[in-house]
């Protein structure tokens, strides 16, 4: 039986392991302490990945069905569990419960979906004389290293995956967010042999030690775009895979034959879901000249009508910044805009008091382009509008950075939605939606957005090694 409301240990080799130094967690609406989690050394670290090591051989020679059936059953155990994952997400990382809803939720239907997908040989030749065939095999053990903004989902993005073709792993969630990571690893040490998934918390160092490790094969992880480049550094010294899901900067194209008011909530919730506290929001919304203010006032009006709140409360639609961190970046975005003169449509007055890291609902109405709060990714409920007037200009304006993560293009014509999405650098681009995923469909960043993809076959292959046999069929020695 699971205990959700105490007993936080990491999972080592199928074992509840504690730390004799541990960390606080913090709820972000209230800013009180909500539990303390193991502070893992590096002889802990080493263990996990001992482990890991140990059970690669036996698990990666299970066979395919065996591993489909047992993320199944990881699913099935999650859903049951559901309720009581939703409510410890809303406590650590803030989100509201719809919010913990789809992210639950979502997992459960990363780990079904993943369980029905598989990397079949290639048959390269086959004659009389000749048979190739390019075979994938697991890696090894992977580390995976998961951030604060969705510490469920995008830790089965990792983790599904790495299991189903064959590979162990040990996970690392971000220090602020770790407990539902914590009930995760106990759920999957009763359905999967020991070792197989391992579950470590404590601060920065663990992501260093792991990315350093010389057990381990490959490093999967979600977070900043200059952490993914630190990471990046680590891996090269054994030449470890890496799959990187890092920072995004991404453009929203609204072109001028939009209905104001029925685009408004869609644009809203494009740029202010899960409070911005996301790479794939819309974090720039170019909105056409003849349209601009009539989308605005809009865009204005749909905002005034969104609670910020505790995401425990049923009316919540916006719950806090995850943690202090951040927030005081996300303040110091607000205080650039006021020192440059920027006008604010909405939002721009924070209540330091409050009882929680809140920040208002903040619109920028049109900023230079070379502005901080168009330039860089706030990562928070601050989000700029920009007139544009050609199609040439946005394009290039929507492709000036060194993000190219996600896009979305909102309208009637349908030509110039294909023409101006085709033409956007980006790893998704969604057209007249946003924020649609699915473990059938590759996502992954151009430039500095990351390297390699998660989710769909092409994923898979991130978890694996290419294994070319050729027979020569006629020998006579």
């Amino acid at each position: 039986m699971i205990d959700f409301d105490r007993n936080y240990q990491m999972t080592i080799n199928g074992h509840l392991v504690g730390s004799a130094n541990t960390l606080e967690v913090i709820n972000p609406a209230t800013k009180s302490t909500i539990a303390r989690v193991p502070d893992a050394t590096r002889e802990v670290l080493d263990s996990a990945v001992a482990a890991a090591r140990a059970a690669f051989p036996a698990w990666s020679q299970s066979g395919l069905a065996q591993r489909q059936a047992m993320l199944t059953q990881i699913a099935d155990a999650m859903e049951i569990h559901a309720d009581e994952f939703m409510a410890l997400l809303t406590r650590e990382q803030g989100k509201p419960r719809t919010g913990a809803q789809w992210e639950v939720l979502g997992a459960v239907t990363w780990f079904r979906e993943i369980a029905t997908q598989a990397l079949e040989d290639e048959i390269v030749e086959e004659s009389d004389t000749r048979r190739v065939v390019t075979k994938f095999p697991p890696l090894g053990v992977v580390g995976a290293i998961t951030p604060w903004n969705f510490p469920i989902l995008l830790a089965v993005w990792k983790i599904a995956p790495a299991l189903l073709t064959g590979n162990t792993i040990v996970v690392k969630p971000s220090p602020f967010t770790p407990l539902c990571m914590l009930k995760l690893g106990e759920l999957c040490s009763a359905i999967l042999p020991p070792g197989v998934v391992n579950v470590v918390t404590g601060g920065d160092e663990i992501g260093k030690w792991i990315t350093t490790h010389p057990d381990v094969d490959k490093i999967a992880f979600t977070g900043h775009t200059e952490t993914g480049k630190h990471v990046m550094r680590s891996a090269a010294g054994t030449l470890k895979r890496v799959t990187l899901e890092l920072g995004g900067n991404d453009p929203a194209v609204v072109l001028p034959d939009v209905n104001p008011k029925a685009i408004a909530p869609h644009l809203f919730w494009a740029a202010f879901e899960n409070n911005a506290q996301f790479c794939n929001v819309a974090k720039r919304i170019y909105i056409h000249e003849q349209v601009y203010d009539q989308v605005l006032s809009a865009l204005v009006d749909f905002a005034k009508s969104i609670k910020v709140g505790d995401g425990a409360e049923p009316d919540t639609g916006l719950g806090p910044i995850q943690n202090y961190p951040q927030y005081q970046k996300v303040l110091q975005y607000i205080d650039d805009c006021k020192k440059h003169g920027y006008r604010f449509a909405i939002g721009g007055d924070v209540d330091v008091s409050a009882k929680g890291w809140f920040i208002p609902i903040t619109i920028v109405d049109n900023p230079p382009d070379d502005s901080r709060i168009v330039a860089e990714e706030p990562f928070g409920p601050i989000v700029p509008v920009l007139k544009w007037r050609t199609e040439e200009e946005v394009i290039k304006r929507a492709n000036q950075t060194r993000y190219g993560l996600g896009a979305s293009v909102w309208g009637n014509d349908a030509a110039a939605l294909e023409r101006i999405g085709s033409q956007i650098d980006a790893g998704t681009v969604w057209i007249n939606e946003i924020h649609q995923y699915s473990p059938h469909q590759a996502f992954g960043g151009h430039k500095e957005s990351g390297v390699g993809c998660e989710s769909s076959l092409h994923g898979l292959m991130e978890y694996t090694n290419w294994k070319t046999i050729t027979l020569n069929k006629r020998v006579d020695f």
